[in-house]
């Protein structure tokens, strides 16, 4: 091969890998974001199930007798 052939073949696989490049580094970007809104919704959940338990414990349950039985 000569070196003008050698120099373009580089030059290809250059630009090739410059695209996969920012095309794994688009879709960690996504990934992440996705990461992020995940863990603000698990916070959430948790938040919200940790009131709702504190609901429940604080009040009386439903099924509960009266005093007089």
């Amino acid at each position: 091969m000569t070196n003008d052939k050698r120099t373009i073949e580089f030059e290809t696989k250059l630009a090739y890998q410059e695209d996969l490049i920012q095309e794994l580094n688009k879709t960690v970007f996504a990934q992440q974001r996705r990461l992020d809104q995940l863990e603000t919704a698990y916070k959430y959940l948790l938040a919200q199930t940790q009131e709702l338990s504190e609901v429940a414990s604080t009040s009386k349950p439903v099924d509960e007798k009266p005093p007089h039985y």
